[in-house]
């Protein structure tokens, strides 16, 4: 009887064991994909010292983008230290380079005067003109809730935050902190309506 007790008790702690081990091993599982969610992230820098008058835009801008995609963060660069996005302040239209660009890389952002005196939201032209550099093209003519529509949404449109497919677009462009390739050479994309 004794035996039997024995062998009663072996087999609830193996069944014991083989219950709670899936569990251990699915939070493992967990715990890796969120460092290597974690380590996936591309940091892109931008400068925008040339770029007066339009600090507030870049911010929101670039709070946007942080804000909806996982896989890229923007932050600003340190003075002295190089930067893959340069963001500068124009008279003309706002015109960008087309990306991705990718660490090391080199885009441009042009944000032009010229759209803001006919009436277009500064903050939507600052995020719509980085998602150039994140790899995105033109989706004109197209409603205001697509960011990359542009001026084609009118100058009553203010949606500064991309949409769910430009999300998407820009994370698949960044998957595994590469970028599809460097945008060094591109040609600036005109923004004009």
């Amino acid at each position: 009887m004794l035996h039997l007790r024995r062998l009663a008790l072996a087999g609830i702690a193996a069944a014991a064991a083989l219950t709670t081990a899936p569990v251990a091993h699915a939070a493992s599982a967990t715990d890796t994909t969120s460092a290597a969610s974690a380590s996936a992230v591309v940091t892109l820098r931008f400068d925008d010292s040339q770029a007066r008058g339009w600090e507030a835009a870049i911010a929101a801008g670039v709070a946007s983008w942080n804000n909806n995609v996982d896989n890229v963060k923007l932050v600003e660069a340190p003075p002295g230290t190089r930067a893959e996005i340069q963001i500068v302040a124009t008279t003309g239209w706002p015109q960008a380079t087309i990306g991705p660009v990718r660490p090391g890389g080199r885009g441009r952002v042009e944000l032009g005067s010229q759209a803001v005196s006919q009436g277009y939201d500064k903050t939507r032209i600052a995020a719509h003109e980085i998602g150039h550099n994140l790899g995105l093209p033109d989706t004109k003519p197209g409603p205001c809730s697509q960011l990359m529509s542009g001026s084609s949404a009118g100058t009553a449109c203010r949606n500064a935050v991309p949409d769910a497919a430009e999300q998407s677009r820009v994370e698949a462009a960044y998957a595994n902190r590469v970028a599809a390739h460097t945008a060094t050479g591109a040609p600036l994309v005109v923004d004009a309506p």
